[in-house]
């Protein structure tokens, strides 16, 4: 039994009530059971309880035992002094508030219906899932209450991500300019150098990258000398010589600190996302667009997207991967798939934290922008679709990645939406 359930019979009065007796035999109605709290407090505010015919507003606290009152420390936590009903699975031991009156407890073990606990031991107690727990009834579910689960699971996804950019904001000095750098260079680099990326940027003033964009030689000197990647002194390519010299000159100039290695990986990695070529397109990105962060936050379709990042690497890297190794002529432009995971994952969530910070509202613009893509591909995707309700969209793939990480390998049921629907079937 775990206290989440005594939670969703509480929130969802699968009680046979509303009369109840207390374990101190007093009469007990509920008037209204309360907000469920999520955060720090008692788990349900502003509940209306009588009493023994006396009326009562506060807070209602749950539990599995009473004596998890004490072993939470609320007897001496001031944000409890308002709880009147503890709400428990079973009762241990009688509980007191500071000044030693006794705080009604309603036990609610032999309440719940058999039909009720039946069918939680076979959502969440199962322990034959393949999937998620629901696997089997998750099609049944009316298409309504999933679709509007999912455009809420995925602003809630756009919330997490926002933790990142709130703290490169507050890094930055609340520089929005300089937070999408950091944010585009994170996932130019993908998974396998993400992180190497946002090390380099947030290393780089972005004042100089304002300075030197104008020329890509120089733009490009001074992201692969930041990266370590000029520090060969063996290499006697002609374009090498000039981007080492090139960063040197800057060094000198803008008394840059040295900057230290990142561990960029090449190994594993496709060629085409190798860092050498990812950052030369992200030189190509500030060149061409020296007011890059005005131009995401005025656009707001797919295609405005496409063309802002329609662009490739400079000369050299069209005939190679590496420093001093040529290879087959070919223009390496950025794709539509490659630009719809910078959409997803760098300008929604960019987009999202500057409208709140500026105080607007546009989240149905930005799942508007989310259902013109095409869903994401991986194997949690195709799971989910292999129970019946087919992703058609970006939007909904990242709401099924967020349900799946945050609710179902967590076994969240009864704080899932879905989950909640097949508990209030009847059986």
């Amino acid at each position: 039994m775990r206290e989440e359930f005594v939670q969703f019979i509480w929130r969802y009065q699968k009680l046979p009530g509303p009369n109840f007796k207390s374990i101190q035999g007093e009469s007990i109605v509920v008037h209204k059971v309360g907000m469920h709290n999520f955060g720090a407090g008692p788990d349900f505010f502003n509940s209306k309880i009588e009493i023994n015919g006396q009326v009562w507003a506060g807070n209602v606290e749950i539990h599995l035992k009473s004596s998890d009152w004490y072993v939470h420390g609320h007897e001496t936590d001031p944000n409890y002094d308002n709880v009147i009903l503890h709400v428990v699975w079973e009762d241990d031991v009688p509980i007191f508030r500071k000044d030693q009156t006794q705080i009604s407890t309603l036990a609610v073990k032999d309440l719940v219906p058999k039909s009720v606990l039946n069918s939680y031991k076979k959502l969440v107690l199962r322990s034959r899932r393949k999937f998620i727990n629901c696997e089997n009834d998750f099609a049944s579910v009316n298409n309504l209450i999933v679709k509007s689960w999912l455009e809420r699971l995925y602003i809630e996804r756009l919330e997490q991500k926002s933790e990142l950019i709130y703290k490169l904001l507050e890094t930055s000095n609340n520089d929005w300019e300089k937070v999408l750098f950091c944010l585009l260079m994170k996932n130019f680099g993908l998974n396998s150098n993400g992180e190497a990326f946002l090390s380099i940027a947030s290393r780089i003033d972005f004042h100089l990258v304002r300075k030197v964009g104008y020329d890509l030689q120089k733009i490009e000197a001074l992201f692969f000398g930041t990266a370590g990647l000029l520090d060969e002194t063996d290499c006697s390519d002609a374009y090498f010589l000039q981007l080492k010299q090139e960063f040197g000159f800057l060094k000198n100039k803008f008394q840059l600190n040295a900057m230290g290695s990142f561990r960029l990986s090449f190994f594993g990695v496709r060629p085409n996302n190798f860092p050498t070529i990812r950052l030369s397109q992200v030189a190509n990105l500030y060149h061409k667009n020296p007011n890059l962060f005005d131009l995401i936050i005025r656009a707001k379709t797919v295609d405005q997207f496409r063309t802002i990042f329609d662009l490739g690497t400079s000369a050299y890297w069209e005939d190679h991967y590496t420093f001093g190794k040529i290879s087959k002529s070919r223009k390496k432009k950025l794709t539509h798939q490659f630009i719809a995971l910078l959409i997803i994952n760098t300008i929604v969530p960019i987009k999202f934290c500057h409208a709140k910070y500026s105080g607007k509202s546009i989240s149905e613009d930005l799942i508007t922008l989310m259902i013109a893509l095409k869903p994401e591909k991986n194997t949690f995707i195709q799971q989910f679709d292999n129970l019946g309700l087919k992703t058609v969209n970006a939007m909904e793939s990242q709401s099924k990645l967020h349900l799946y990480h945050t609710y179902c390998s967590k076994n969240q049921c009864l704080q899932c939406a879905i989950g909640a629907e097949l508990l209030n079937r009847k059986v």
